[in-house]
């Protein structure tokens, strides 16, 4: 389906990023109840559990790489004129 929808042209332009989103976590879904057999059931908290800290594990890094990256932006001192090369 995301191969439909970013090779014709039936769907709008602006919208593809939006239905690829929808169905990436469509796909996530059916592979979290149909593969992984992850549940709500009482018996399966820690199957819960483990996809739960994973995603905050994932949270945490991409959080911290873009706090980082924007704070070596804002420290990095300007360059007063660009370099030139040397021929």
């Amino acid at each position: 389906m995301a191969f439909f929808i970013t090779g014709t042209s039936l769907v709008w332009q602006p919208s593809i990023p939006a239905a690829l989103i929808v169905l990436a976590i469509t796909q996530m879904g059916v592979h979290i109840v149909f593969f992984l057999h992850i549940t709500t059931r009482p018996d399966s908290i820690n199957n819960v559990m483990a996809p739960v800290f994973c995603v905050f594990i994932v949270f945490v890094l991409i959080v911290g790489s873009l706090w980082i990256m924007t704070n070596l932006n804002h420290n990095m001192t300007p360059m007063q004129r660009p370099m030139q090369l040397q021929r």
